[in-house]
């Protein structure tokens, strides 16, 4: 049966984690503050440093940094950004309980991420597993994030996934869709998709070139509303991630919405929740992920501060930790994440680093396992604009499967319902010639491709394996 779309919370509550610090981070806080000055790569290379051995201190003695619900996965997205590989991460030295394989089971078990999941969800999972070097759509003979995503595709509302109310989650997944890529480095999804998704970002841009959390597509009092920090770096990082470049008009009016909100005298930006590391962090990742330097040009004040300043000028030393407020005593978990991810030059997500202990880069299930029940990540483009979305549930019998057993099943199985209807021939081993009535016609014909990799002609006996992502494509 299809999802349900779910109402989620506002971003913070939906994607954030917010930990109060431990004891003994705040034990290692001191007061000491870098230079007052455009930050130097000495100086970046030091708050790096310290905010990695902070983020380390966050990390329980059974080498988990997340639970049931929302905690403090998102350290792993700022590992990767300063170069630590999530695997290298281990209580104690304990490799047995490195945060990549404790993160791994999590994601691996039936539960997670609840009883009553949002696609924010799944979105986080997919960030977070990637920078860990967890092939998302990979992590168990169950678990495929991807295709776990593509299931809150909106498909009266084309481009959005979940509650399109909450415009966070179409955002977040543009970020996740685009930015998790697959082991080689190349892109996952189709473009089609994600020029869905980018259609639906734009269409949410506010007069002032920001976005915030809620929908704001064709309500022009949402839309002349004052757009919000965050969500408009969150916004910028998706639209570049997904091919937009830096000159678009759309990203130029967002980087002088940014511009605009710059404090002279700190480098801080005014944001919603006022003057904050969290706020300062998404903007910058934001800049990060679209390619726009943040200490120079539009990002150096008159006073000579950037957004960079700002951050490093909330981070204790040597502690590591960052402030949430310039007036907080103590380091916030969850605002030390922003801020490092973005000080390290980081968007919301990265390719994980090579591991020094000798483990493998990445982790990923190889085969499916017969018997057990999965999801595979589904596009169909009938060349009319129409584009189908799901994700496909079937139960394997063997270590692949054929793409005429996964369109079968998506008759059928699929969420949301209606991305298969027919396909002929409907069995056998032969070329595929239709798919949901539209029949293959002189040069457009039905091709197919798996993780990105050129369109080829469709064939029912294509043979599939776990974890991949498959895009029909009729055409020439």
């Amino acid at each position: 049966m299809p999802r349900s779309a779910t109402t989620a919370p506002k971003p913070r509550a939906a994607l954030r984690a917010l930990v109060a610090g431990t004891a003994a981070a705040a034990a290692l806080a001191a007061a000491t503050l870098p230079a007052t000055a455009t930050s130097t790569p000495a100086q970046i290379a030091t708050s790096k440093t310290n905010g990695v051995a902070y983020l380390k201190t966050l990390q329980a003695a059974d080498g988990s940094y997340a639970g049931s619900g929302l905690s403090s996965e998102w350290a792993f997205s700022a590992f990767a950004a300063t170069g630590t590989a999530v695997v290298d991460v281990a209580p104690g030295g304990d490799a047995t309980k490195n945060a990549r394989t404790v993160y791994r089971n999590l994601l691996s078990t039936a539960a997670w991420p609840s009883a009553t999941p949002v696609v924010t969800d799944y979105e986080r999972g997919t960030l977070n597993a990637y920078a860990a070097g967890i092939d998302p759509a990979r992590v168990s003979a169950s678990r495929n994030l991807i295709a776990d995503v593509y299931g809150y595709w909106q498909t009266a509302e084309a481009g959005y996934f979940g509650n399109s109310a909450n415009y966070n989650g179409t955002v977040f997944a543009g970020l996740a869709l685009a930015g998790a890529r697959t082991q080689t480095g190349g892109q996952r999804v189709p473009q089609a998709l994600l020029d869905a998704i980018v259609t639906r970002i734009r269409a949410n841009q506010h007069t002032d070139g920001g976005w915030d959390y809620q929908k704001a597509e064709g309500d022009p009092v949402r839309l002349a509303a004052p757009g919000d920090v965050d969500m408009t770096g969150a916004s910028m990082a998706a639209l570049c991630a997904a091919g937009v470049p830096a000159t678009d008009a759309d990203i130029v009016q967002a980087r002088t919405f940014l511009k605009n909100k710059l404090v002279n005298a700190s480098g801080a930006f005014t944001a919603m929740y006022g003057i904050n590391s969290s706020s300062n962090g998404w903007a910058v990742s934001g800049l990060n992920a679209c390619g726009i330097n943040p200490q120079t040009g539009d990002f150096l004040t008159p006073a000579g501060k950037t957004p960079v300043d700002f951050l490093i000028a909330q981070q204790f030393n040597p502690g590591g930790g960052f402030r949430y407020k310039p007036s907080d005593g103590s380091p916030s978990a969850y605002s030390s994440t922003d801020a490092l991810r973005a000080v390290a030059g980081g968007g919301f997500t990265a390719a994980p680093p090579l591991p020094t202990g000798g483990a493998s880069r990445w982790v990923a299930q190889s085969t499916f396992t017969s018997g057990t029940a999965t999801e595979l990540a589904l596009t169909v483009d009938d060349g009319t604009g129409a584009l189908k979305v799901c994700s496909v549930a079937f139960t394997p019998t063997g270590t692949t499967t054929t793409l005429g057993a996964v369109l079968d099943a998506a008759a059928g199985a699929a969420t949301p319902a209606g991305c298969v209807t027919s396909v002929t021939p409907s069995s056998g081993s032969g070329t595929i010639t239709a798919v949901n009535g539209t029949a293959n016609s002189g040069s457009s014909t039905w091709r197919a491709s798996v993780d990105g990799s050129a369109f080829t002609a469709a064939a029912r006996d294509r043979v599939i394996g776990i974890g991949d992502t498959i895009a029909l494509r009729h055409g020439s």
